[in-house]
């Protein structure tokens, strides 16, 4: 009973704190150009918790709101490029491995994306900028598509970024963050949290990392001619603006990505994006899921990913461990159900789409098999899902490998598991009560927190707007190797050679001269010999 006392009072002071910080309403501009719905959600929320409290908000994505929501704007550019919603075969998954997979999302995610930027709605932002009244602030993802930054240099305005994952390799470096490879394992590189690194293992994660680095930068660098293009030739570098960041939210939390330094600029927010909403499931959803009294299993693979594209081996295989399981009723997203194989089992039911929120916190879903992306990775602890994952790309790895060391996932391997290891891990999943427990306890953990996430947004921002740029790193002023102490290290390593040298030629010095002392001694003592 205290410590639920103790808890109201926090809430009440922390909103009392929270609005005594308000800033009047701003003028916010949200850039969120990435044909992609999973990275949209994330900005979409924060933008929404913005307009809430009071901000004018101008969202440029390819997802408008189908209901008016207050303060925010949509520019929409649906429709401008091919939507990825539904779009992504298995074909494509075998390009992606982490080697290839920076230039390739490099050039769909990045270069293709900064050639909106001849859009009519970003061509009328920069060459006819609101004035009545201005922007005041601009927020911008932060992944391969660094053109954009250059919009909050062109409006003389604060710029916020934001993060759908943890930092990666090639985001550290630019906002003045130490990589510590030593201990931070990559998120592309699948290597494991929990533990000390060993050295081959150490050894790995800094040659991938670096690798990475130099990837992203070299194959971003054709950027530079849109920004010429667009804002004007002598505008800073992609690299310079990279580094203005007033602040960053990052979707993620010490206690499930690990402890790693960052800079008071980086604020983790993870699980933002998970509001408690009035929202219903339709009628066909809400009479599967009640009327799923074994169970229910939630399948999907985000998004992007149309899993009737994988092999008909791989897909049989789902469907003879689906059979097994009956009678717990399976839910599974699909592109286009026409494309399946024959013989999908009568306990699934398929969709195009689901309301993934709604559904993972419906009493009767007791397991999520997800590809491990992240936002859904929070959504199933919020709803206190235990997991079964199939990694298929970038940090989905890493993100699952967490899971499993929590002990609330089993991970299974995309294109070689077999039909016996699903079957065994749905049942492992649903009947070992240890793995619903493990999740409650990590819940618990999870948002154990002085303010919620979406206060967090809401003072940071409204810190950003009252001091502007005061929390940036230094280290962005610096060169790598002036970061790393290399010039230090080089200096001092030439400095005790030189003096080692120095040590050597008077050691050397004086021993001539005692020798030839001697020799002198030695020659006036000797007597001489008689003739």
């Amino acid at each position: 009973m205290a410590s639920l006392c103790l808890s109201i009072i926090m809430t009440i002071i922390t909103s009392v704190i929270i609005k005594s910080n308000n800033c009047d309403g701003a003028r916010i501009l949200g850039l969120f150009p990435l044909n992609a719905k999973s990275h949209f959600i994330l900005g979409e929320q924060i933008m929404k918790i913005l307009a809430k409290n009071g901000h004018q908000v101008d969202v440029v994505s390819h997802f408008p709101q189908k209901e008016p929501v207050l303060n925010y704007r949509d520019l929409s550019l649906q429709g401008s490029i091919k939507d990825e919603t539904n779009n992504m075969s298995y074909d494509r998954l075998e390009f992606l491995s982490p080697i290839s997979l920076v230039p390739e999302i490099a050039n769909t995610t990045g270069n293709n994306i900064c050639k909106l930027i001849q859009h009519p709605i970003l061509r009328s932002i920069i060459q006819n900028p609101p004035k009545n009244p201005p922007y005041d602030l601009v927020i911008v993802e932060i992944f391969t598509a660094p053109c954009y930054f250059a919009f909050a240099r062109h409006l003389k305005v604060p710029m916020i970024g934001l993060i759908t994952s943890v930092i990666q390799e090639w985001q550290n470096e630019l906002l003045g963050n130490p990589d510590s490879f030593s201990f931070v394992p990559g998120g592309f590189t699948g290597l494991s949290l929990g533990g000390k690194m060993n050295f081959p293992q150490r050894l790995l994660n800094t040659l991938m990392g670096n690798l990475i680095k130099q990837q992203f930068h070299y194959y971003t660098a054709d950027q530079e001619k849109f920004i010429d293009q667009y804002f004007g030739p002598g505008f800073p570098s992609i690299r310079n603006l990279s580094t203005q960041f007033s602040l960053v939210f990052v979707n993620s939390h010490y206690t499930l990505n690990g402890i790693r330094p960052l800079t008071p600029s980086i604020i983790e927010i993870g699980g933002v994006h998970i509001q408690d909403n009035e929202e219903k499931l339709s009628p066909d959803l809400q009479e599967w899921l009640d009327g799923s009294k074994d169970g229910c299993v939630y399948m999907s693979f985000g998004s992007m990913v149309n899993i009737e594209t994988f092999p008909n081996e791989t897909l049989n295989a789902f469907y003879v461990a689906f059979r097994k399981i009956a009678p717990v009723r399976i839910l599974l997203k699909v592109g286009n159900e026409k494309k399946l194989p024959s013989g999908l089992p009568n306990n699934v039911k398929t969709n195009s789409w689901f309301p993934q929120i709604q559904i993972l916190k419906h009493k009767n879903v007791k397991a999520f098999v997800t590809h491990g992306g992240l936002l859904g990775i929070l959504e199933s602890i919020y709803s206190k899902v235990p997991i079964i994952g199939f990694p298929l790309f970038g940090d989905q790895y890493y993100n699952l490998k967490v899971c499993e060391e929590k002990k609330f996932a089993i991970s299974l391997n995309y294109d070689r598991f077999k039909e016996n290891d699903f079957t065994e891990a749905l049942n492992t999943v649903l009947k070992n009560s240890s793995y619903r427990k493990n999740i409650a306890n990590f819940l618990r953990l999870y948002y154990d927190r002085p303010i919620s996430s979406q206060d967090s947004v809401i003072f940071w921002v409204h810190y950003v707007l009252r001091h502007g740029n005061i929390l940036r790193s230094p280290a962005v002023n610096l060169s790598w190797y002036q970061v790393e102490l290399l010039d230090v290290y080089a200096f001092l390593l030439f400095s005790s050679l030189l003096l080692i040298y120095i040590f050597f030629l008077i050691s050397r010095k004086l021993t001539i001269l005692i020798y030839r002392a001697k020799k002198f001694d030695n020659a006036k003592i000797m007597p001489k010999k008689q003739k």
